[in-house]
């Protein structure tokens, strides 16, 4: 083997290497997010809460995940990446611990409110970062990652859960040292969160923060050691020249003429929002309840969940093998048109459906079709829009507005997130057609926003992203 071939391959290893411990971030993202549902009625039944109050517990971290987003950027630009991915770590033990050791309801959802703190922080944080540490040609591979993190971590709690209730008897019962298994089920979550502070502080900080801090030779060293540039001084001058480095940016710099902000920023914002108001989080968090509709007792719903979990992280996979090959905008349209159909066809389905013990069921064949487009709806989620929004929202802005643009998009997702989470057993109480009729609609708007908005940047350098967005389609560029 070449010595060239040799030092790639180095260079290679270390950038993967960083990027995962990066997206452990993710992990603890999807980790937090699902393992509120296998101690939910447990909690429930503890502290004796109504809907309304157990609703509001559920999806009240989803509010602290859009303040921990929207502040995680300027965080960012004032102390560096890896201090803020350490405070999300610090947010994520507190979190679970004060979780697990909850006295009432009050106190548990401030608890909650603080780990979605570090959520949101970790989902603006790991995609920069992974971003501003990746060569191009791999940076689509490298970025999907925080995807695959985060479904790694949603199917690792809902693992985590079943287990502890299995050995425990129900979530109810106590476990270990006289503590109920639904605390126990909180308090695993500070093994990653410890893991995750211990990397965060052994990675290199991102390049692009120390150019704009002026520090040059440690720039120029991680640019050396992990990304492979041979000529680091022309990356320097290139990202020099894209930062502005002697402004500070601030939140203003995304104002605009396009209501009020830069049109890219939009285009990161409504990706946001169209990845949620597709629906992904009902089949994740109400999961259960679908499949008991279709005809699966508790069990076999309980079970189904996890091979719905597991088929994400598979077509998770297949999307990190696809991105940097095919590219964003093929996948996006694809995933889209994908979406709309299996949705569209669950709509159909519950129109069939029958009322039953103040339970919908179906009718055969409508209970297997509906079965079938659900995990259907999951295998385009999960192969196309789930990784991809997260690449394009840590690549497609300018470096001078990257953390801060990242920051209210992932705030805006965050916010679409509780709102489709809270209101879906509103729309259930219309009618199931009703409810995802609702997101096949938002999947066929969002082909058109694709195909009209969304630019392509496979292959593309960070210090050439503009927020001026160049469609490839005929009639030349055009402003998002």
């Amino acid at each position: 083997m070449s010595e060239k071939k040799r030092t790639s391959g180095r260079f290679s290893a270390r950038v993967v290497g960083i990027s995962i411990a990066a997206a452990l971030g993710g992990f603890l993202f999807g980790f937090d997010t699902a393992v509120i549902n296998g101690a939910v009625d447990a909690l429930a039944g503890a502290f004796d809460l109504g809907p309304a109050l157990q609703g509001f517990a559920v999806s009240s971290a989803l509010l602290g995940c859009a303040v921990g987003a929207w502040f995680a950027g300027s965080l960012a630009n004032k102390l560096g990446r890896i201090p803020v991915m350490v405070i999300a770590a610090v947010l994520f033990l507190a979190s679970s611990i004060g979780s697990g050791f909850a006295f009432g309801v009050i106190d548990l959802i401030v608890w909650r409110v603080i780990g979605g703190i570090g959520v949101g922080a970790a989902s603006v944080i790991a995609p920069a970062y992974i971003a501003e540490v990746s060569p191009a040609k791999v940076r689509g591979r490298l970025g999907s990652l925080q995807q695959l993190a985060i479904v790694t971590g949603i199917f690792t709690a809902l693992l985590s859960n079943a287990l502890l209730a299995s050995i425990a008897g129900s979530a109810a019962d106590v476990l270990w040292f006289g503590i109920e298994a639904w605390r126990w089920m909180f308090m695993v979550e500070s093994i990653p969160a410890i893991v995750y502070g211990v990397m965060a502080l052994r990675l290199p900080e991102s390049p692009r923060f120390l150019v704009a801090r002026g520090q040059i030779d440690k720039a120029s060293q991680v640019l050396f050691d992990f990304t492979g540039e041979t000529d680091v001084n022309v990356k320097i001058e290139e990202i020099r020249s894209t930062l502005n480095a002697e402004k500070k940016e601030s939140l203003s710099d995304l104002r605009g003429d396009r209501f009020g902000l830069k049109p890219i920023v939009w285009v990161g914002i409504l990706l946001s929002v169209f990845q949620q108001f597709v629906g992904i989080n009902v089949i994740f968090y109400y999961s259960t309840t679908l499949w008991l509709s279709v005809g699966f007792d508790e069990s076999q719903a309980l079970m189904t969940s996890v091979i719905t979990s597991i088929t994400n992280i598979v077509v998770t996979i297949v999307a990190i093998l696809l991105v940097d090959k095919v590219g964003r905008r093929p996948m996006l349209l694809t995933g889209s048109i994908g979406m709309a159909v299996t949705l569209g066809m669950m709509a159909v389905a519950f129109s069939f459906g029958t009322l039953q013990d103040g339970s919908v069921v179906l009718p055969q064949p409508w209970s297997l079709i509906a079965l079938i487009c659900a995990n259907g709806f999951v295998v385009f989620f999960g192969a196309t829009w789930g990784p991809l929004v997260w690449v394009l929202l840590g690549e497609m802005f300018p470096n001078s507005i990257r953390a801060g643009a990242l920051a209210v998009a992932a705030a805006a997702q965050w916010i679409a997130n509780f709102f489709i989470s809270t209101t879906f057993p509103a729309f259930a109480e219309i009618g199931l057609t009703f409810a995802y009729g609702f997101y096949a609609f938002f999947a066929v708007v969002s082909f058109f926003f694709v195909f009209y908005q969304v630019p392509e940047t496979k292959g593309r350098e960070l210090e050439t992203m503009t927020d001026v967005v160049n469609l490839p389609r005929r009639g030349g560029s055009k402003r998002a």
